[in-house]
């Protein structure tokens, strides 16, 4: 198992069952204690959990997701290849607004060499793109939620109503057909839907496990949406629906 995976694998035993102790992550992982209580330290210094003598204890409630130091690593590979995917459908000299999101920065790397306009709405990406030779950066006002980095608040809703973007990518933690685009956090959902309405088209990125997936705060109807890039695992019943209703579905 790799240690991303293990990381992952804790991650979630902890949401599920609060507190486990060492010896019983060691049986889950197949890892040694020793490697277990290395991971503890780190995704303790993440955030995800308290240590107490011989275990852990979890600090992600069930309704929130996973903090970005944790999910940059994970399923990179699927990130990298929606990202293309979102790169190819813009044209040299559009206007794109980039979400927050760890897709979203992959999405940022991707168009770092183009000769573009570009709006971040994360930190994590501005910082990808600050320096960019032939890239037009434009930074959004607002509060960086802690961890994410994600531009919130006011200042950054006020930023976004004032520009028009010809493309609009946007993350989610969760698509389906009937519950539409979701987020965990509500500052964020209030963001993505001014980013929306400030974009003449909106790509959506969610890999596979989002399309079956509804998170607290709804930001659209699935009908908002121009273009889903998602992954080849997406479940065929999702993608029919997403494209009844109107919407392009690219799965890579």
């Amino acid at each position: 198992m790799s240690s991303t995976d293990r990381l992952t694998l804790i991650t979630r035993a902890l949401r599920e069952s609060e507190r486990l102790s060492v010896t019983e992550l060691a049986a889950l992982t197949g890892a040694s204690e020793m490697t277990v209580r290395r991971d503890l330290e780190h995704l303790a210094e993440q955030g995800v959990l308290e240590r107490y003598r011989g275990g852990a204890r979890s600090l992600v409630l069930r309704g929130e997701g996973p903090p970005f130091g944790l999910r940059v690593r994970e399923g990179l590979d699927v990130k990298e290849r929606i990202a293309a995917e979102v790169a190819g459908q813009i044209a040299d000299g559009e206007s794109v607004l980039i979400d927050s999101g760890t897709t979203c920065l992959e999405v940022a790397k991707a168009l770092r060499d183009r000769p573009l306009t570009a709006l971040p709405l994360s930190l994590h990406a501005a910082n990808v793109l600050a320096g960019a030779p032939t890239l037009k950066l434009l930074l959004p006002g607002g509060e960086p939620r802690p961890g994410e980095l994600a531009m919130t608040g006011p200042l950054a809703e006020a930023s976004l109503a004032a520009l028009r973007f010809d493309t609009a990518v946007i993350g989610c933690c969760g698509l389906t057909p009937g519950d539409g685009l979701t987020a965990y956090d509500l500052a964020d959902a209030a963001v993505k839907r001014a980013a929306m309405a400030s974009a003449r088209r909106v790509i959506a990125v969610a890999d596979a496990a989002k399309l079956s997936r509804t998170a607290l705060a709804f930001v659209a109807a699935a009908t908002a949406l121009d273009v889903v890039v998602t992954d080849t695992a997406a479940p065929d019943e999702a993608v029919d629906a997403l494209t009844a209703a109107g919407v392009v579905v690219r799965r890579v």
